[in-house]
């Protein structure tokens, strides 16, 4: 082939690229755990819904999606997939302040939907406890905080857009089957490209410290969540015992605000917290070190704007390498009622097993009646457990056998254990949390019935 037949055939293959498969462009999609990565076919940053829609109507395999990738166990991603990165759809559409509604494209993250809202003093209604993740990603996992009383995200998403697997443009409701599919489907259904949500009025906050025996944290959260001055609350138990909880609320007030600032600043340096998590998770004495330093800051009379506290970033937590060891979550649903013997057979089970667990964390939830996949079809209390964990092999086969049983622990209390973390459950522990899977099954083949739409997780379970 002389010079001119080569750039005739390379200026071909160019023009022939956009209409094939762009094997040329494969990406390696890795998620927040560093884990695992899965190579993709392409990978593509849409900024439309227009966008969306092409992308998914001429792509003719596997469709895989991405917002901020803290879902652990590879439900962003599916080998030889084109992945659709959500992160440029970041607009804010339309903000009405006085009904307290805004719509928003899907890839925004919360951090950048509290910058709009904070002049205007509204806030998010329902998000996770930190702000880094996208909408569309929350609504995907069907997220929840520590907001009390409000339940998973669901609650407060007035309206949805939908691009489905032949590229059409859906507008769908809270009344809609296909809605109530969405929230915690997973992306399997479709691509989620704007979100209607409800806010809140940005109050301030004074911070509430309370210890409380392990079994009277039921009866007292339940005296607390009657007070409507509480607006968030959690109580963590710390290893290695996991039998002491301390409650922390966030009561609105009118006091001065202690820390001047509205919204945590995006450039603070989390080295000091970096250090402290390594210390209290590998040095002799860490539970002793963390105790020490809790009392101290604990003590402290702190008011802050609701928007402040939840503007949390999750580099607090991110540790300097994750090379050798990684950090990772877990979360269970309990009925309200088994809250006392699923606590004690969790701690028997990660005290047995060695688990470097750095805390859990407790929270509740009404029973979620609007989503398909509800991990709380009754009213629950939530546990969510932050470790270490050691990224070789062994010890990821370890994690596997210990989580089985802790899954295994949840499902005989009557709970459920929560889908975006690392695949370790078995199938049939799946299906026996998530019964109405099969109803879920049914309404992904007739909304995508040759399953473009597909991830690690649900080629694991459906």
């Amino acid at each position: 082939m002389d010079r001119r037949e080569f750039l005739q055939a390379a200026t071909t293959t160019a023009l022939l690229a956009p209409a094939l498969p762009a094997w040329g462009r494969r990406r390696s999609i890795v998620d927040y755990s560093g884990l695992d990565a899965v190579t993709v076919a392409d990978e593509r940053r849409p900024r439309s819904t227009a966008e969306v829609s092409a992308a998914v109507g001429d792509w003719p395999g596997a469709i895989s999606v991405g917002g901020g990738r803290f879902s652990m166990g590879g439900q962003i991603a599916y080998p030889e997939s084109l992945h659709l990165d959500m992160r440029q759809m970041s607009r804010v559409l339309s903000l009405d302040p006085e009904r307290r509604t805004v719509r928003v494209q899907a890839g925004i993250s919360w951090r950048d939907l509290q910058d709009a809202l904070d002049p205007h003093d509204l806030s998010v209604s329902i998000m996770q406890s930190f702000s880094n993740f996208t909408v569309g990603g929350s609504v995907s996992v069907n997220c929840h905080g520590r907001y009390v009383g409000r339940g998973p995200l669901v609650n407060s998403v007035r309206a949805l857009q939908l691009v489905g697997a032949d590229g059409s443009v859906l507008e769908l409701e809270p009344s809609s089957e296909v809605f109530r599919g969405v929230f915690g489907g997973y992306g399997g259904l479709g691509v989620v490209t704007e979100v209607e949500l409800d806010l809140e009025p940005n109050a301030r906050l004074r911070r509430v410290v309370e210890d409380v025996g392990l079994e009277t944290y039921p009866t007292r959260f339940r005296d607390l969540a009657q007070d409507h001055r509480v607006v968030l609350h959690n109580a963590d138990l710390r290893p290695p015992d996991f039998d002491a909880p301390r409650m922390i609320s966030w009561l609105a007030t009118n006091s001065p605000a202690t820390v001047q600032d509205r919204l945590i600043p995006r450039d603070r340096n989390y080295a000091r917290n970096q250090a402290a998590i390594w210390a209290v998770s590998e040095l002799p004495g860490g539970a002793r070190l963390r105790k020490a330093v809790e009392e101290r800051l604990l003590k402290e009379e702190v008011v802050v704007w609701r928007n402040y506290e939840a503007s949390l970033d999750t580099d607090s937590l991110e540790p300097t390498t994750r090379l050798f060891s990684t950090y990772l979550l877990q979360e269970y649903f309990i009925p309200v009622g088994n809250f006392l013997t699923f606590a004690r057979s969790m701690a028997g089970i990660l005290k047995r097993h060695n688990v470097n667990a750095l805390n859990v964390s407790i929270r509740h939830s009404p029973a979620d009646e609007r989503s398909l996949l509800s991990w709380a079809p009754t009213e629950v209390f939530a546990f969510v457990l932050y470790y270490k964990q050691r990224t070789t092999g062994r010890a990821k086969r370890h994690a596997e056998a210990w989580t089985r049983e802790l899954i295994d622990a949840a499902l005989n209390h009557g709970g459920r254990y929560y889908l975006p973390y690392r695949l370790h459950a078995t199938p049939s522990q799946f299906a026996r949390a998530y019964p109405e899977y099969a109803a879920f099954q049914q309404l992904k083949t007739r909304l995508d019935p040759q399953g473009k739409f597909r991830n690690m997780l649900w080629d694991k379970y459906l």
